[in-house]
């Protein structure tokens, strides 16, 4: 989809399809008000019959309206003016692509730029109008044989500026949004392809085009005998009931100083998740092709702050495994030793994502990394906690607490902060081993960061749990998020913004 900028009066475009906005009160946007002048008071006596009261997330579409070039206007509630914000101008955003899907339209005049957001400035609604637009077009149709016919006709959107004076801060907007809309779809791919596929090799793969497709980009990977030797016995015990060989995938983008302290992002790559000999139960077993998504969101990220050119450092870290039951799989009771020299009784194989995870945030000590945030789909608890709105975050650092709850609430992708106290360190308590990798039923999502923030204490960490974010469940609405890769790139930009 190609997004281009227009200033000129709305009455005389000829698009497919104009759209404006109409407040609850009855008043008009400023484009919309041109177009009700031309047309001789048209939009408000569609108003005033009842076609649409304003509220958010209302639309119609007028065709051949009278002194107006363009073929459709669509009219699109905007709700309050004096408590428009952020939330609600993505949520009229949804309600407009959710209309254009089912218009034959190649190409829209979009002049929403024009209505407010609250505090928000232009350059973010045009990056959320551009993220919003991509993804609210996204299908996954790779794995059809036939893929189904797409209704969906639309190339171009124009946005309309308010002035001369706009063009350079809705251009990078433009860029900017386009950007994270590229990372992503590029983790929503990820995560939806199935399993047969989508491998730890896979993910290399993947990776490895990543540097062939940016200068800025080198990646690195990690085979069984090398992890073997950095002593990574609680990563690798996770595949041992598999034929797929386990990864640990590096990229690095170099975007800024040679000696700057790189922020790194750490993901759960489990490609399949039976749950190994503590099988999981078969009715939704189907969902586990999703347990990849911390790996999939850091790698949408990482091709995000790649095509930005962000001038910093980032490193992107996945831990990629299959978690099989064989004769060669990991057995409750058994006891393993990790990077850091702790050892691990693994009570539960099923909680094998925190095993992948703490040898790979011992590995990125070597970085001396600024920040560390590890991304995860750890947790069945955290979706009871917390349901599918927001990701649960812990953290050993209130600063950097602070500015992920921030990056959270500007790109509408919101994190909850969960306590870390020492009081449940105690649950991890084992007879035979330094710690168990389970809790006990009570407070799993915040026993399961407390095993990770024993690797975590030599640098600023935090864990995001998207076990409830980063996808759809259902056998037919099953789907990758692409959660919170907005969060990501959000909070990255803003580090690199100073």
């Amino acid at each position: 989809m190609q997004f281009l900028t227009k200033k000129a009066n709305p009455v005389k475009s000829r698009s497919h399809c104009i759209i404006v906005g109409a407040y609850d009160d009855g008043s008009l946007s400023p484009s919309a008000a041109l177009i009700d002048e031309a047309s001789n008071g048209y939009l408000k006596k569609v108003i005033k019959r009842g076609d649409i009261e304003g509220k958010i997330g209302q639309s119609v579409v007028l065709h051949d309206v009278a002194g107006i070039n363009a073929q459709r206007v669509m009219l699109v509630g905007l709700g309050n003016a004096e408590t428009a914000d952020g939330p609600k101008f993505i949520k009229l955003t949804e309600a407009v692509i959710a209309q254009l899907k089912r218009l034959p339209a190649k190409n829209a005049l979009c002049c929403l730029l024009e209505v407010t957001a609250g505090n928000q400035d232009l350059g973010w609604k045009t990056r959320r109008l551009v993220e919003q637009f991509i993804g609210g077009t996204y299908r996954f149709v790779e794995m059809r044989g036939t893929p189904p016919e797409d209704k969906l006709v639309l190339d171009t959107v124009e946005l309309q500026l308010g002035d001369k004076d706009s063009q350079k801060d809705v251009t990078r907007g433009i860029k900017e949004g386009a950007a994270v809309a590229l990372g992503v779809t590029a983790a929503k791919d990820l995560g939806n392809m199935p399993s047969n596929i989508c491998t730890p090799t896979y993910l290399a793969q993947q990776s490895q085009k990543l540097a062939k497709d940016y200068t800025s980009v080198t990646t690195q990977v990690l085979d069984e005998k090398q992890m073997e030797k950095l002593g990574m016995g609680s990563l690798l015990s996770v595949g041992h009931g598999s034929a797929e060989p386990s990864k640990l995938i590096v990229i690095q983008h170099k975007g800024g100083k040679a000696k700057e302290a790189p922020h790194v992002l750490v993901g759960k790559g489990i490609t399949f998740d039976t749950g190994g000999i503590s099988l999981k139960p078969a009715g939704t077993m189907y969902e586990m092709i999703y347990d990849m998504c911390g790996a999939a969101s850091v790698f949408g990220a990482m091709k995000a702050v790649a095509e930005m050119k962000l001038p910093m450092n980032v490193i992107g870290v996945i831990a990629a495994a299959e978690n099989m039951p064989s004769d060669r799989a990991s057995r409750p009771g058994d006891i393993v030793k990790s990077m850091s020299g702790q050892t691990i009784e693994i009570l539960n194989t099923d909680a094998e994502g925190r095993l992948v995870l703490c040898d790979a945030l011992t590995y990125v000590e070597k970085f001396k990394p600024a920040t560390v945030i590890d991304v995860a789909t750890l947790t069945g608890a955290c979706v009871v906690a917390l349901g599918k709105h927001a990701s649960a975050m812990y953290a050993n650092d209130d600063a950097l607490a602070a500015d992920i709850d921030a990056a959270g609430i500007d790109s509408h992708d919101r994190v909850w902060r969960m306590p870390l106290w020492e009081d449940y360190q105690q649950q991890l308590a084992s007879s035979s081993a330094d710690m168990a990798n389970i809790g006990g039923p009570a407070a799993g999502s915040i026993t399961a960061a407390c095993f990770l923030a024993r690797f975590t204490k030599k640098y600023r960490w935090a864990h995001l749990d998207v076990a409830g974010t980063a996808f759809n469940g259902g056998m037919s609405t099953k789907a990758a998020t692409g959660r919170p890769v907005t969060l990501l790139t959000q909070y990255l930009m803003d580090r690199a913004a100073g």
